[in-house]
């Protein structure tokens, strides 16, 4: 754990229990921070071209989402997602969703600001310790990221076209792939011999939407057909991540977004659990699949496998794919 996140903990620890802060309205505090940064970079662009005051009243009504899990009663969770992406939980035990809302917000409130400093901006110095510390956690040379074949020398590429940036939006663009590994996703990409700067070039681009959740979500499916119990089991595991990371006080998307894929394949796994729907063919192959993710069909949707895709999906416009093929693989 870094110096940062441990000031993080200790201070969120201290004000578990400190009464002085009850009295702040964290929740307006956080939505005055980004709403604030929102219109100046709002004005900012508006400058070269025809943007008004009013235009950027209306991009910051939503800024930030709010979402409050099931529970029947006390103790209660919500999670604030920030612009970008970012996701942030209440540390505290809560009696009250109010009061998991107001934790929630001053756990993201205090990420934000520490965001801010100097310190948490990728810089040349930064770049080298983190490929120092991913070359020895992976037993690989740090000379290995010289070399964009490698995985290490990926992870250079990425951090590097971050330069400038905070830690923050450096995360956001991280968890697409964090997703992707986990999910197998990135494997079947090497497997199909799409090139590795092609495939970070269009998920950089893409960012993570429905596509490419329901997407993993029909991966699990099939993982469930082969295996079945293994669909419950992850969620699980998955789960008790977000707990403890929620308790850490860290950033939760990567988490939260697993949870939520996994939930959404397994309540379909229950409820369309027959032989018709579990019928084709495994995932990570060129067949179509016709699973049943009723939630994201209408009646201009048309089951797709696009070219570059490494599993079928549900989507309603698709874009041209990037995939190439290339002796670099993932």
């Amino acid at each position: 754990m870094s110096e940062v996140e441990e000031s993080i903990m200790s201070y969120l620890s201290q004000s578990e229990t400190d009464t002085s802060t009850k009295d702040l309205n964290v929740v307006a505090m956080l939505h005055n921070f980004w709403e604030q940064r929102q219109t100046g970079r709002l004005n900012g662009s508006s400058s070269e071209s025809d943007g008004s005051v009013g235009d950027a009243a209306i991009h910051t009504e939503s800024l930030l989402l709010y979402e409050s899990a099931p529970s029947p009663g006390p103790p209660y969770v919500c999670y604030v997602t920030l612009p970008g992406g970012s996701c942030f939980g209440n540390y505290k035990v809560c009696e009250t969703q109010a009061e998991a809302r107001r934790d929630a917000a001053r756990v993201a409130l205090m990420n934000s600001l520490v965001n801010e400093l100097p310190c948490r901006r990728i810089n040349p110095q930064f770049i080298a310790h983190s490929l120092q510390q991913a070359a020895t956690d992976s037993a690989v040379s740090i000379e290995d990221a010289c070399d964009s074949s490698t995985s290490i020398g990926t992870y250079s590429v990425l951090l590097r076209s971050y330069v400038g940036k905070t830690m923050l939006e450096f995360q956001e663009m991280m968890t697409i792939f964090q997703l992707l590994q986990w999910n197998g996703t990135l494997k079947a990409l090497r497997e199909r011999q799409c090139s590795r700067q092609s495939v970070i070039s269009y998920y950089s681009q893409r960012g993570l939407d429905e596509y490419i959740r329901s997407s993993m979500a029909l991966d699990w499916l099939g993982l469930e057909q082969r295996s079945p119990g293994r669909l419950g089991e992850e969620l699980q595991v998955a789960q008790r991540e977000l707990v403890l990371a929620r308790r850490r006080g860290i950033e939760l998307r990567f988490y939260k977004e697993k949870t939520e894929i996994l939930s959404l394949a397994l309540s379909q796994a229950y409820v369309h659990h027959t032989p018709e729907a579990f019928s084709e063919a495994p995932s990570h192959t060129h067949k179509q699949e016709q699973l049943p993710l009723q939630i994201l069909y209408s009646q201009d949707t048309e089951v797709i496998t696009p070219p570059c895709s490494p599993s079928p999906t549900l989507h309603k416009n698709t874009k041209p794919t990037v995939c190439q093929n290339s002796r670099k693989h993932i």
